[in-house]
């Protein structure tokens, strides 16, 4: 019995540490599509968000437009508007409001790719690190910001990693 237990902790211990995330973000949220009108009614606002490429930190070919292109599912699927500006290279973030205000977008979204590969070894496990940060196109303002980090097991994709930090990143307050 004492074995049993002692090996069931064992390999809890080692199948909870393949998978691991970090998750830092803003006391704010994401500007809301919906707000309550009263105790039964919501209105939908029409938030326009200019959304770029990532800025890439990585090794990895075109890991600012993978995770862009992540991040702009999940905003459509949020029902935000996007005006979507991956395939241009990453300006400055003086330029990226300047472009969101010819577009007439209320928020642009900036950021950047910390990691995003396979990590070395048996299992090659998917590792992404991610930085996000939402301003106000009228002033500059910095609305909202998280940055997180995933790694999961070896069978899964970046892809799935990314999409899930992304979300975790996007509805942690």
């Amino acid at each position: 019995m004492k074995l049993t237990i002692a090996l069931s902790v064992l390999l809890l211990t080692l199948f909870s540490g393949c998978s691991t995330s970090a998750l830092i973000a803003t006391n704010k949220v994401l500007p809301p599509v919906y707000v309550e009108n009263n105790a039964t009614h919501e209105v939908k606002r029409e938030i326009k968000i200019s959304l770029f490429r990532l800025n890439n930190y990585t090794d990895t070919p075109r890991a600012g437009m993978r995770a862009a292109n992540i991040i702009e599912g999940i905003l459509l699927a949020k029902e935000y508007k996007l005006s979507n500006h991956f395939f241009k290279k990453t300006p400055s973030l003086k330029k990226a409001r300047k472009i969101s205000k010819k577009d007439g977008s209320k928020y642009f979204m900036y950021g950047g790719v910390s990691e995003w590969r396979y990590k070395t070894g048996i299992d090659g496990e998917p590792a992404v690190s991610l930085q996000l940060s939402l301003y106000k196109t009228k002033n500059g303002k910095l609305v909202w910001s998280a940055t997180g980090a995933d790694s999961n097991w070896g069978n899964s994709s970046i892809g799935t990693t990314a999409q899930k930090l992304i979300i975790d990143m996007m509805e942690e307050n």
